[in-house]
């Protein structure tokens, strides 16, 4: 496995990050322990969830990544400094289910996600997406307060627009706070715009982690949707919207690179990534050993510079 500076954190991180939305929903504990084990083993230390994680699964009252987390890593033995635990904060949960930004429910969350991670120290705490009632500054103070207890080790946020992110790392920089440095953003080959249009260039001159979710699309950069083959798969309905024929020649084309490389879509659509120098471990999720192997060969695959820029003009906005 590669590894790289998460930005200006001075934490060193796998290329490839394991996403945990999935457990608790799509992955039991059993397959969630064997997941998290097979992904330690190939050298992944960057692990990802959030509070929240999987709420919207029947009897998931939210937190159940987290404590899978603890347990995993606790039960296994797994030494607490070989890995890098991310977590978010900022949507419904408790009891009774309170969401937002404010210090006073950021400073509740983060006791609720020490324990149920097992931690004394979260590594990147992030804001999980923008909270427009509150003040931005109210949040970093919050966040300077966790990182000055020694509580986070760094701050990051996620799906926040070029004006939200550029806004919160003036405030931090006026007052002398903790900022935020990584950006967790929605991007893949199909759904570029989103970060291209302002965030990048943000990231790029601020020394921002970039860590990408959804890098595979829901699974249609996986190449198990077709023209004529609709899979069978709970997020069936959220990759609909990638079915055009724009998206139908970009999956021809990287058929045709994969095979020229011995690789797979999957492994294509996240070499592609891990070529952009902006971006710095895109998260990755898996239900099985199986797909999450798939990932793990796009770390050893090295596009040609002609088979980037072909990508890059088919799946252009």
């Amino acid at each position: 496995m590669k590894y790289r500076q998460l930005g200006s954190t001075g934490i060193e991180v796998s290329a490839l990050c394991l996403g945990t939305m999935q457990f608790g929903w799509t992955a039991d504990e059993a397959t969630s322990f064997e997941i998290l084990s097979a992904a330690h083993e190939a050298g992944i230390n960057f692990i990802d969830t959030a509070d929240i994680y999987s709420r919207w699964a029947a009897g998931n009252s939210g937190g159940v990544s987290e404590e899978i987390i603890g347990r995993w890593w606790k039960q296994a033995q797994i030494p607490r400094d070989s890995l890098v635990i991310a977590t978010k904060v900022r949507g419904m949960i408790g009891n009774p289910p309170t969401e937002g930004l404010s210090r006073e429910r950021i400073l509740k969350m983060v006791e609720d996600s020490l324990r149920r991670l097992q931690v004394e120290t979260i590594d990147l705490y992030q804001a999980h997406w923008a909270d427009t009632a509150i003040e931005i500054e109210e949040t970093l103070r919050a966040f300077d307060d966790l990182v000055q207890a020694g509580k986070v080790r760094a701050i990051g946020c996620s799906n926040y627009s070029g004006a939200q992110l550029a806004e919160a790392l003036k405030v931090s920089e006026k007052f002398g706070l903790a900022h935020y440095a990584t950006l967790q953003p929605h991007f893949s080959l199909v759904h570029r715009d989103e970060y291209e249009r302002e965030l990048a260039k943000i990231c790029r001159e601020k020394n921002i982690g970039v860590i990408p979710y959804s890098p595979l699309a829901a699974g249609f950069l996986t190449g198990k949707y077709r023209r004529d083959k609709i899979a069978d798969s709970v997020r069936a309905g959220s990759v609909e919207k990638y079915f055009t024929e724009k998206n139908w020649r970009l999956l021809d084309k990287m058929d045709e690179i994969a095979a020229a490389h011995a690789a797979i879509v999957t492994q294509v659509a996240l070499a592609w990534q891990l070529a952009d120098k902006t971006i710095t471990s895109p998260i990755i999720g898996a239900n099985s050993i199986s797909q999450l192997t798939d990932s793990l060969g796009a770390v050893d695959l090295a596009l040609a510079p002609d088979e980037k820029a072909i990508l890059d003009e088919l799946s252009a906005w």
